[in-house]
C-alpha cells in the first residue's frame, strides 16, 4: 500500500468517529407475512409495562404513547408497525402479542389492555409547551423507570420541587442540570426545534478522557476529541501496522497483523448492513471475511481493540463475541426495573459461531469511550480464560436506552436495564477494566502522544510475547 493509499484510507477512518451517543430505538415490529390473522383482531391497547409504552392498534392511523405518573405524551401519532425497526410478531394470542427481531437479544411481549384504557386516553394526552407540566413529566419518567438511582446514590425525590421554580427560560437550563447529576451515558435529552442536545455523561467522560493529558492536548469539546483519536488512529496505522491493514467499505471494522499478533480494531457495534433487514446478514459476510484473514495470517496471538467504539446493538456485538468462543457460554443476565420491582432476570447464552473461532491468547483494550453494545462485547469475554483486559475502565453504560417524550415533543433517553455478569457482578457505572495495576494503560497519555506511540498496544505485546 503506497502512502497515497494510506492518506486515503487515514481519511476514511476520520469520517467514522462522534462523541455523540447514538440512541437507539429497542424495538421494532412487523406483522409476520405467514400471519393470517386480520387487523381488526388486534384492534386496541397494548402495553409493555417495564417500558411505559402503549400501542393503539386501529383501521386507521395506529399510535405510540408514552405514559407516566404525571400523563401521557404521543411518541408518534402516525406509527406504522412494519416499518419500526426488524421487530416481527412470533406469537399472536388473545391478549398477548410476542415480538423478536435479530437486532434485539430479547423477545417483547405486548399485553391487551382494556380499550377505554384509563392511563391514556386520547383526552389525557399531554401536548404542551408549559415548563411546569413537561418538568413533571421529565421528572416522573425518570422517577418511574430509572434503575440506577440507588447505585448512584441520587435521592431523586430532592429535585422535584423544582417545578416551583422553572420557567420557559431556564427550562432547558434546569433539566441539564439533572441529567449532568446522573452522569449517565446514556440518559440524553434532546429537542431539534430548539436545537438542544444534552449529553449526560460528557462532562464525566471529557474529565476521564483529560486526566493523562496536559497542555495543548487537553480537550475541551467533541472536536478536540475527534481530532486526538484521529491522530491515535494514524499512529497505530503507520508505526504498527506499517500502513499494511484491511477496512471494510463502511469503514467498522481494521485489521492487520502487527509483528506476528493478529490486530481487529471494532470501531462500531452497528451500521453494518444498508437497512435493519440485513445488519446481521451483512456483519456476519464481513466476519467471516476477518476471520479467514486471521487465520490465513498464521497468527497465533490477537489484539482486539474497543477502545474507540460507542456500541450499537447488542445482538452485533454477541455475534462478533461468537467468533471469539471456544464454547456455548452462559455470558449475562439483563433485568429491566419494574415498579419497585425487576422483571425476570433473564440468562443470555453466546456460542461458537463460523468457520473459524480464535480461542488462543487474547489482549482486549478498553478505554473510557467504549460504551453500550462495545461494554457487553467486553462483559462476555472478560471471563474468558484465555482474554487479559489492558487498558482503563469502560463506560458502566449498559442498558439498552429506554425513549420517552415530554409533551412539547423534546426526547428523553434513560437507562432502566440492569446487566450482571455470571457471578451477579453488575459494572454500571464502574465499568469493565483490567484486573491487574500493571495492565492499566491510559487510553490518551500526552507522552504517547510526543512519542508518537500506543502504550496499550505497547503493552499487549508485551503480555503477548512473554
Amino acid at each position: 500500500m503506497t502512502n497515497t493509499d494510506i492518506k486515503k484510507e487515514i481519511i476514511k477512518l476520520l469520517k467514522a468517529f462522534s462523541l455523540l451517543w447514538i440512541i437507539l430505538s429497542f424495538i421494532a415490529c412487523e406483522i409476520d407475512d405467514s400471519t393470517t390473522l386480520p387487523q381488526d383482531s388486534i384492534n386496541g391497547f397494548w402495553q409493555i409495562e417495564d417500558k411505559g409504552w402503549i400501542f393503539e392498534f386501529t383501521d386507521g392511523n395506529d399510535i405510540f404513547y408514552n405514559i407516566n405518573t404525571a400523563g401521557c405524551a404521543i411518541q408518534n401519532d402516525d406509527f406504522v408497525l412494519k416499518d419500526f425497526y426488524g421487530f416481527k410478531f412470533d406469537m399472536i394470542r388473545k391478549n398477548e402479542l410476542i415480538a423478536s427481531s435479530e437486532l434485539s437479544d430479547s423477545e417483547i411481549k405486548f399485553v391487551r389492555l382494556p380499550n377505554q384504557n384509563p392511563n391514556c386516553l386520547p383526552d389525557q394526552v399531554s401536548n404542551t409547551e408549559d415548563p411546569v407540566i413537561n418538568f413533571d413529566h421529565f421528572w416522573n419518567i425518570f422517577n418511574d423507570y430509572y434503575a440506577f438511582f440507588e447505585a448512584r446514590n441520587i435521592d431523586w425525590s430532592r429535585y422535584e420541587n423544582l417545578r416551583n421554580q422553572v420557567t420557559t427560560e431556564n427550562f432547558y437550563s434546569t433539566l441539564e442540570e439533572l441529567a449532568y447529576v446522573l452522569e449517565d451515558s446514556h440518559v440524553s435529552i434532546i429537542d431539534d426545534d430548539k436545537n438542544i442536545q444534552i449529553e449526560s455523561g460528557n462532562p464525566k467522560l471529557l474529565e476521564r478522557l483529560n486526566a493523562n493529558l496536559s497542555g495543548d492536548l487537553i480537550l475541551e469539546n467533541e472536536e478536540d476529541f475527534i481530532n486526538l483519536s484521529n491522530q491515535k488512529l494514524i499512529t497505530i496505522i503507520t508505526e504498527y501496522l506499517n500502513g499494511n491493514f484491511e477496512l471494510d467499505e463502511r469503514e467498522n471494522i481494521m485489521w492487520g497483523v502487527i509483528n506476528n499478533v493478529g490486530y481487529i480494531n471494532i470501531l462500531n457495534m452497528e451500521g453494518y448492513g444498508t437497512d435493519f433487514n440485513d445488519e446481521i446478514s451483512a456483519l456476519n459476510v464481513l466476519l467471516d471475511t476477518v476471520m479467514n484473514d486471521l487465520n490465513d495470517s498464521g497468527a497465533s496471538k490477537l489484539i482486539i481493540d474497543i477502545r474507540f467504539n460507542s456500541g450499537g446493538y447488542d445482538t452485533v456485538a454477541l455475534d462478533m463475541v461468537s467468533r471469539f468462543m471456544d464454547q456455548e457460554r452462559i455470558s449475562y443476565f439483563k433485568k429491566a426495573r419494574l415498579g419497585d420491582s425487576y422483571t425476570e432476570n433473564k440468562s443470555f447464552s453466546v456460542s461458537p459461531k463460523g468457520n473459524f473461532q480464535f480461542t488462543d491468547d487474547i489482549i482486549l483494550l478498553t478505554s473510557p469511550y467504549t460504551v453500550s453494545a462495545a461494554e457487553l462485547f467486553a462483559l462476555c469475554v472478560k471471563d474468558l480464560p484465555y482474554v487479559t483486559i489492558v487498558g482503563e475502565n469502560t463506560s458502566g453504560a449498559f442498558s439498552t436506552i429506554l425513549e420517552h417524550v415530554l409533551p412539547n415533543g423534546a426526547e428523553i433517553g434513560l437507562s432502566n436495564e440492569i446487566y450482571s455478569d455470571v457471578q451477579g457482578a453488575v459494572f454500571e457505572i464502574v465499568g469493565i477494566g483490567p484486573n491487574t495495576q500493571e495492565n492499566q494503560v491510559p487510553f490518551l497519555l500526552t507522552q504517547d502522544f510526543l512519542e508518537e506511540k500506543d502504550g496499550g498496544i505497547e503493552r499487549a505485546l508485551e503480555i503477548l510475547n512473554n
